[in-house]
């Protein structure tokens, strides 16, 4: 016996997936033994992989959050990059905040409002709002990634079991 997939809105299926790498980002950050581990690089690297939790925040909070929801937000960009030994509990926060946020506004942006253009172009182009999210996602899951092997890189821990849909 075979089941049907379960039809949802572009909105819920893209808030699930948002949800589901979110908890993957919170999962990874977790898998951190403590705070100074989030804070180290690997030869080559630029980026330690609490500098990208913090850019991942500003970035959602900043598209998803101010720009589609209208939450409140001022983005500070430039402190993405030059903050440094945020505490890992701290981080923890900030990434279950967004992980509550994020989800709750894509799922009530109707359909219309998807195909419409996102409310400003991106590198000089303009987007529908799908798209961006759609670019959004893939932004999340390049860095998540990243994140991953730093964490395995820097600590010498293996592979971790992540949350699926």
């Amino acid at each position: 016996m075979t089941s049907t997939p379960r039809h949802e809105s572009l909105s819920e299926e893209l808030a699930n997936l948002f949800h589901r790498d979110i908890t993957r980002l919170l999962q990874e950050v977790r898998a951190f033994p403590e705070t100074a581990a989030l804070w180290k690089t690997a030869p080559g690297v630029a980026n330690a992989a609490g500098t990208l939790v913090l850019h991942l925040e500003g970035n959602l909070r900043e598209y998803v959050g101010r720009q589609l929801g209208a939450i409140a937000y001022a983005r500070d960009r430039p402190r993405e990059f030059s903050a440094r030994d945020v505490a890992l509990d701290e981080l923890v926060r900030r990434v279950e905040a967004v992980r509550e946020m994020v989800p709750t506004v894509v799922r009530a942006i109707p359909d219309a409002r998807l195909a419409a253009p996102y409310p400003e172009p991106y590198d000089g182009a303009v987007l529908s709002t799908q798209m961006f999210l759609i670019h959004l996602l893939t932004h999340l899951d390049y860095h998540l990634g990243q994140i991953d092997y730093l964490r395995r890189i820097t600590t010498g821990a293996g592979a971790i079991t992540l949350a699926g849909l």
